[in-house]
């Protein structure tokens, strides 16, 4: 990270780093951070097995990393176990 710029956070993002940072240390505030990383890592690069013309990994040339049907489906999977509404 470039230390000469700072970093601008939607109020979003200060929400998110503020309650993972409001929770005590501990085994369960690892895996929650370690499970975000994973999450956001997976949902950057999903790892679908085959590629679309403009060289990203996909099961079809016709989708967009945006609408990808693997990442929602995992995020609305995440969120049906988890109780959230969207």
């Amino acid at each position: 990270m470039d230390i000469q710029h700072p970093l601008s956070l939607t109020p979003d993002e200060v929400r998110i780093i503020r309650t993972l940072r409001e929770m005590p240390e501990g085994p369960l505030k690892a895996r929650v951070q370690k499970l975000m990383e994973d999450l956001l890592a997976f949902a950057r690069n999903p790892r679908c097995p085959e590629l679309q013309a403009d060289g990203v990994p996909c099961e079809s040339a016709h989708n967009d990393c945006d609408t990808c049907i693997v990442v929602t489906e995992m995020l609305d999977l995440i969120a049906r176990r988890i109780g959230v509404q969207h």
